[in-house]
């Protein structure tokens, strides 16, 4: 089912702590119903990174002082998100057991205290793993979800990479074909078969299916561009593959998805004004794994509110998971003061436009541009119109911008710019004539590539 249709008749309309179709689920939580949440998530002491019993007894160390932190600071609502390393994926059991018991600590707790909770869990992709077969890896990630559905996770989402080797090496050449023929190609056919089976499990156990992210892709190329003064790639690149990711993630809830969407996904703002689902996002709270330009702007429409990966260590205020829960939790409750007193509009436009106009990134990602751009997705035929549009459509609106002096660019980015709308000008139309075009160059040139994993 492709959408046709927006969820959201006006960007005005969108709004944190709102969607359209919320979602009830785990233990008595509600997200898009008014209220932000708090999701948290974690990473175990590296040092344990590789050890079944160690792991075991560091979720569950984890679980129990999350927990305990969030009782101790009055939160009402919560939502953990585990998301699984290489090791614990390729060990089904380990996986199931980790859940399981993470599951009994949550369930102690939501009895003990009310506290309304849900987990998350997040299978990796180890499709990119040396050594191990696509189809192999491919079962072995189904395998994993069976296990933790089975074992309690109210959420399934996936990083997935399908494409992501072709992406790479045109992302670093500045190869717009190679970067087409991985969003608008292969991400997509990939994206298909692998939601179609997630969404069949999740069913099956009763378990959303939340979404997948492009963080493979464009928060790839966000970190590459680096900053205000330190860059590898220039930001018009970065937000332009930042567009072309919506209609990638789009596939899986066109696939049975339903939210609420993953954190790590900035292009969620988009997804929400299409689809009307709930969604996670993160930004200056990721600043403990990378850095950014759009730290307040996404927080404009987020029905959790989530930070990056933190390891397990300690800190002087107890283990850095407490201390940036800690920090999400007062982010929530200004949010939801705002909601209460009705004031949400006035919150939601301050943290926009204290990012929107510093970065063609930030630029893109405002609810009202967010909302174009998902117009454009959705008036193409098929998945390949929709992410050559919307490169183009957000190059566009980046370049009107300039020309009306609401944004700034240095003169290299405004090059650059012209380059990337020249280059798209000529990318194939058809699909099938960029596969022609393309293909037999990138599997000569890049040796991961087999263009048989995705039906070529």
């Amino acid at each position: 089912m492709m959408f046709a249709k927006m969820a959201y008749e006006s960007p005005r309309e969108m709004v944190f702590g709102r969607a359209k179709k919320p979602l009830k689920y785990g233990l008595d939580l509600e997200v898009g119903n008014g209220e932000v949440v708090p999701e948290v998530k974690y990473w175990p002491y590296r040092e344990h990174e590789n050890d079944e019993e160690k792991l075991l007894r560091e979720y569950e160390d984890i679980t129990n002082k999350l927990l305990d932190r969030a009782v101790n600071l009055g939160m009402s609502s919560l939502q953990l998100e585990t998301e699984l390393s290489f090791f614990i994926t390729l060990r089904p059991r380990l996986a199931e057991e980790i859940v399981n018991k993470q599951r009994e600590i949550l369930e102690k707790y939501h009895n003990r205290y009310g506290i309304r909770l849900a987990l998350r869990v997040t299978p990796a992709d180890i499709r990119g793993l040396r050594g191990i077969d696509f189809d192999k890896a491919m079962s072995m990630i189904l395998e994993t979800t069976e296990a933790v559905c089975r074992a309690g996770a109210d959420v399934i989402s996936v990083e997935s990479i399908g494409g992501k080797e072709v992406f790479d090496y045109a992302l670093i050449r500045g190869d717009v074909e190679g970067i087409v023929l991985s969003l608008a190609v292969l991400a997509p056919r990939d994206m298909r078969r692998l939601w179609r089976e997630i969404v069949r499990i999740c069913r099956r156990h009763d378990v959303l299916p939340g979404g997948d992210t492009a963080c493979g892709f464009a928060n790839t190329a966000m970190i590459l561009a680096g900053g205000m003064v330190n860059r590898s790639i220039p930001h018009v690149m970065a937000a332009m593959i930042r567009a072309m990711s919506i209609s990638r993630s789009l596939i899986a809830y066109e696939e049975g998805a339903i939210g609420p969407g993953k954190d790590c996904a900035y292009e969620n703002v988009a997804i929400k004004a299409i689809t009307g689902y709930p969604m996670s996002l993160e930004g200056k709270t990721s600043a403990v794994a990378h850095s950014s330009l759009v730290g307040n702007i996404v927080a404009a429409v987020c029905d959790l509110w989530s930070n990056e990966q933190i390891e397990n260590i300690k800190v002087f205020s107890g283990t850095a998971p407490q201390a940036i829960l800690e920090i999400l939790h007062y982010d929530v409750k200004l949010m939801n003061i705002a909601l209460r007193k009705g004031e949400e509009f006035i919150l939601r436009d301050l943290l926009v436009e204290s990012d929107k106009f510093e970065d063609p990134q930030a630029f893109i990602l405002s609810p009202d541009i967010a909302w174009e751009l998902g117009v454009e997705v959705i008036k193409q035929r098929n998945i390949y119109e929709r992410t050559v549009a919307v490169a183009m459509k957000a190059l566009t609106l980046i370049n009107e911008a300039h020309r009306n002096k609401v944004i700034k660019l240095s003169t290299p980015e405004v090059r650059y710019l012209e380059r990337l709308l020249t280059l798209l000008n000529v990318v194939p139309k058809e699909e099938d004539e960029l596969i022609d075009k393309t293909i037999s160059r990138y599997k000569s040139k890049i040796k991961e590539f087999n263009p048989s994993n995705y039906d070529l």
